[in-house]
């Protein structure tokens, strides 16, 4: 469409957010960057804590500590330290801040993956859109 030459505008002008700089919608990158620093951590935290080694249900703890994480650091922070460290945030659209309920559906749309794989024209993973939430540059 846009070679017919339809404008649609920067990646998050629809939501009122800048087109860079602090407040603009999070590059694809620093998302992914600071979602394999938040699995490490989890991962660490199964293998060293709860599993005392690898077995095959590491993983599965893994996944309810990445759960538990995301629910408890974002749903009062906004952040996880792993969009800490690549200085993202996640705010509420319509609020600026994510309330803890939003904060767990994002959260368990997250660890079902698919949503976070179907992204719409802003870069918004659906696990966002259906939140009402999305991941800026601070």
């Amino acid at each position: 469409m846009e070679e017919a030459g339809a404008e649609f505008g920067y990646r998050g002008e629809q939501l009122g957010l800048p087109e860079d700089g602090p407040g603009s919608i999070a590059r694809p990158g620093r998302r992914l960057g600071a979602l394999v620093v938040d699995w490490a951590l989890c991962v660490l935290i199964a293998y060293g804590l709860i599993t005392d080694g690898y077995t095959p249900a590491t993983g599965n703890w893994a996944l309810l500590v990445f759960l538990a994480l995301g629910v408890l650091t974002v749903g009062t922070l906004g952040f996880t330290p792993g969009k800490r460290l690549f200085r993202l945030r996640v705010v509420g659209v319509d609020t600026g801040r994510v309330q803890p309920l939003r904060a767990l559906a994002r959260t368990v749309l997250l660890c079902l993956a698919i949503p976070a794989l179907v992204w719409d024209r802003d870069g918004r993973g659906l696990h966002d859109r259906l939140a009402k939430t999305v991941e800026v540059r601070m």
